[in-house]
C-alpha cells in the first residue's frame, strides 16, 4: 500500500493546493440512502467503551456482520443509529467517517468531488487539508473502498 500512495504523491490533482473542510454535523453523510459503516475490531472496542456498553452487547445490538468484521446498524430510513442531531460517537467515529469526504471514490475525479460538494456543506469551510493529508486519508480508507466494492459487485 505504501508504494501505491507514494506513486500518487507525484501526480497532479485538482486538489494540489488543498481543500478546506470542516464537519458541520449536518448529518448529510450519516443519513439518507442506506449504506455500509464499516468498523474494525479496534474501533468496535473503542466505541463500545465510549458509549459505556459491554463489547459483546454492543456488537449484538448495534452492529451486523459484514465481510471480515461488522457494519454499524442504520434505522429504516438509512440514518446511522448514532446520528441524532449530531454524531453521538464523533470523538471515536470509525475511520470511514473520519476520512470523509476524502475517500478514493470521491477524490478520483473533480466531477466525483463536485457531486460530494453538493451534498456536504462542510466542504470549502474550515481548515485547509493539504494534498499530502488528503492522500493520507485516501490511503487510510482505501481498503474500506475495496471491501465495499467487493460487496456491491457480489464478490466474496
Amino acid at each position: 500500500m505504501e508504494s501505491f500512495i507514494d506513486e500518487l504523491k507525484n501526480r497532479k490533482y485538482f486538489f494540489d493546493k488543498g481543500i478546506c473542510f470542516e464537519c458541520t454535523n449536518c448529518g448529510s453523510c450519516c443519513t439518507g440512502e442506506p449504506g455500509i459503516i464499516y468498523v474494525n475490531e479496534e474501533e468496535i472496542s473503542v466505541i463500545a467503551e465510549f458509549v459505556d456498553v459491554q463489547r459483546e452487547i454492543f456488537v449484538q445490538r448495534c452492529l451486523y456482520p459484514f465481510q471480515d468484521s461488522y457494519s454499524i446498524q442504520e434505522s429504516a430510513d438509512g440514518r446511522c443509529i448514532f446520528y441524532e442531531n449530531g454524531c453521538a460517537i464523533y470523538p471515536v467515529r470509525p475511520m470511514q467517517c473520519r476520512t470523509f469526504p476524502f475517500w478514493f471514490q470521491n477524490m478520483r475525479s473533480e466531477q466525483s468531488f463536485e457531486e460530494v460538494t453538493l451534498r456536504c456543506p462542510g466542504i470549502g469551510k474550515g481548515p485547509l487539508y493539504s494534498k499530502e493529508t488528503i492522500l493520507e486519508c485516501i490511503g487510510q480508507s482505501y481498503h474500506l473502498y475495496q471491501i465495499i466494492i467487493k460487496e456491491i459487485m457480489g464478490k466474496t
